[in-house]
C-alpha cells in the first residue's frame, strides 16, 4: 500500500470516528449521510498537507498530534463555544458540572484580541481578586491571549492549587491594562445560596447550574418558609454573574415558579428539536418574584430569566444579559476524548432567540457599589411629631411604637444586612417587592 494512500485512509479514519460520534448522539430521521461525508478531494488536500508537515516540519511531529490539532482547529473555527476536548479537558469538564474543580473560577469565551470573561464565579479566587464580567484577558503569564486557543487558555489557567498566575486584562473605563495576580485553588462551587432580605422576603442566589441545582433550590425555599413562620411575602432570584450550566437544571428551576406552559424549546438542523414544559405547582404560590440579571448572566441563566419574563411570572431587574442562546452537545469519542459542538439554538416561550442579543430587563438598573465609608457619613437626626414635647397621643388605643421589633430585624443575617447597604440593585429589588406586596395586600 502506497504511503500517499495510507495517509488518505488515516484522514478518512479520523473523519469516520468523528462521524460515528455524531451519529451516536441523535441524528434524527432527516439526517443525510451525504452531508456528513467529507468530499474526497478535500480529504486528499488534507492528506497532502499532513504529509508535507510530517516530512518538512523542523521537528518530528506525531500523527496523533497533527490529527488532534486539525480537530481542534476545525471545531474552534465554527463558533466560540465549539471545541475539541482532549482526555484531560474532557475529564475536567465532567468534574466541573459536579461543582468541584481546580483553577481560578472564571467562565471565559473567545473574543477578538483576547479572551473575554463571561463571569467570575462567586467566592472563587478570581472573584476575590476583583475580576469582573466583560474584562478582556490580553495576556496569560506574559503570553498574548490572542495567540492562544480557548482550550489552551483553560489549560494554562488551571494548575496545582497554591500556585499563582498573572492575568493582564483590559477593562472598559481604565486608562491602561491591569495586572491581576491570582492564586489557584481547588474550587468548590456552592450552586445555591439563600438568606432573608427582610422579614418575609427571601433571597435566592444561583451561582451556577449544576447536577442538583433545582433540588437544592427547592430545599432552601422550604427552609426559608419555615424561618418565616410558614409564609413568605415575596422573593428575589439572583442570577447575576451566573455563567450557566446544565440545561435540564435551568428547566427544573424555571418549573419551580411556573404552573404551566412552555419553558424553553431548542431547534437544530440535525437531530430532534426539543420542547420543555412546566408541571403544575408554584413553590412561591404566585408571590411577587424579582429576577436580577446582568451582563454576566448567560446560557442557562437566560433560559430561566426568559421563561419567567415571557410568562409574566417575575420582574427582571438589572442590566442586559450576555446573549448566549446556543446549545452545545458533548460527544465522547472512543479514545477518551470528546468534541463539544453547537447543535441547536434555544427559544424562550414567546419564540424569541436571544443569541447575541441578550435579554433586556423590565427595569434597567445599573449597579453602583456603595463604599462602606460613604455609608458611615453622619446625617442629621430626623424629627417627627412624637419627638415634640407635649405631643398628643394617637387616640386609637394603641401604644406608640418607639422602635422596630427587634425580632423581625434579625431575620436577615449580618452578611445580608451589610450586602444590602452596598448593593444598589438588590436595594431596588427589595423596594419593588415591598411595593408589590403592599399593592396586593388584603
Amino acid at each position: 500500500m502506497s504511503l500517499k494512500f495510507r495517509r488518505v485512509l488515516l484522514a478518512m479514519g479520523a473523519a469516520a470516528v468523528l462521524t460515528a460520534g455524531v451519529l451516536a448522539w441523535q441524528p434524527g430521521e432527516g439526517y443525510q449521510q451525504a452531508n456528513a461525508a467529507t468530499d474526497y478531494d478535500q480529504l486528499q488536500k488534507f492528506s497532502r498537507v499532513m504529509e508535507m508537515v510530517r516530512r518538512a516540519y523542523v521537528e518530528k511531529v506525531s500523527d496523533e498530534k497533527l490529527i488532534e490539532g486539525a480537530l481542534s482547529g476545525m471545531l474552534s473555527s465554527l463558533d466560540p463555544h465549539s471545541s475539541y476536548l482532549d482526555k484531560e479537558m474532557y475529564k475536567q469538564m465532567t468534574v466541573d458540572t459536579k461543582g468541584e474543580f481546580g483553577g481560578l473560577g472564571i467562565e471565559i469565551s473567545a473574543a477578538e484580541g483576547g479572551i473575554k470573561i463571561v463571569s467570575p464565579i462567586e467566592d472563587t479566587p478570581a472573584d476575590r481578586a476583583g475580576i469582573k464580567a466583560g474584562d478582556l484577558i490580553i495576556k496569560i503569564d506574559g503570553q498574548l491571549a490572542r495567540d492562544i486557543s480557548l482550550p489552551e487558555a483553560v489549560k494554562l489557567m488551571r494548575g496545582k492549587p497554591g500556585t499563582s498566575i498573572v492575568l493582564t486584562i483590559f477593562r472598559e473605563g481604565e486608562n491602561q491594562p491591569l495586572e491581576v495576580k491570582i492564586v489557584r485553588t481547588v474550587i468548590q462551587v456552592k450552586s445555591v445560596k439563600s438568606d432573608m432580605l427582610a422579614p418575609g422576603y427571601a433571597y435566592l442566589r444561583i451561582t451556577q447550574f449544576q447536577e442538583r441545582t433545582g433540588e437544592l433550590l427547592k430545599e432552601q425555599i422550604d427552609d426559608l418558609k419555615k424561618r418565616s413562620g410558614g409564609k413568605l411575602s415575596g422573593a428575589v432570584l439572583d442570577l447575576r454573574n451566573n455563567p450557566g450550566g446544565l440545561l435540564n437544571q435551568a428547566v427544573e428551576v424555571s418549573d419551580l415558579f411556573l404552573e404551566s406552559g412552555n419553558i424553553v424549546s431548542t431547534k437544530s438542523r440535525a437531530g430532534k428539536s426539543l420542547t420543555f414544559d412546566a408541571r403544575p405547582g408554584d413553590e412561591l404560590a404566585k408571590l411577587p418574584l424579582i429576577v436580577l440579571i446582568n451582563s454576566g448572566s448567560a446560557s442557562a441563566s437566560e433560559i430561566v430569566a426568559g421563561a419567567l419574563q415571557d410568562h409574566h411570572r417575575g420582574v427582571l431587574l438589572g442590566t442586559k444579559s450576555f446573549g448566549k442562546g446556543s446549545v452545545q452537545s458533548v460527544v465522547p469519542l472512543q479514545d477518551g476524548t470528546a468534541i463539544k459542538v453547537t447543535t441547536a439554538l434555544y427559544y424562550t416561550p414567546s419564540g424569541r432567540s436571544i443569541q447575541a442579543t441578550g435579554i433586556d430587563p423590565d427595569i434597567q438598573v445599573e449597579q453602583v457599589i456603595n463604599k462602606p465609608d460613604e455609608q458611615a457619613k453622619s446625617t442629621l437626626p430626623l424629627v417627627s411629631e412624637r419627638d415634640l414635647k407635649g405631643h398628643l397621643s394617637n387616640g386609637n388605643g394603641k401604644k406608640e411604637q418607639t422602635k422596630m421589633d427587634e425580632s423581625k430585624g434579625k431575620e436577615a443575617s449580618d452578611d445580608m444586612q451589610q450586602r444590602l447597604k452596598l448593593d444598589t440593585q438588590l436595594q431596588r429589588a427589595l423596594d419593588l417587592l415591598r411595593g408589590l406586596n403592599a399593592l396586593h395586600a388584603g
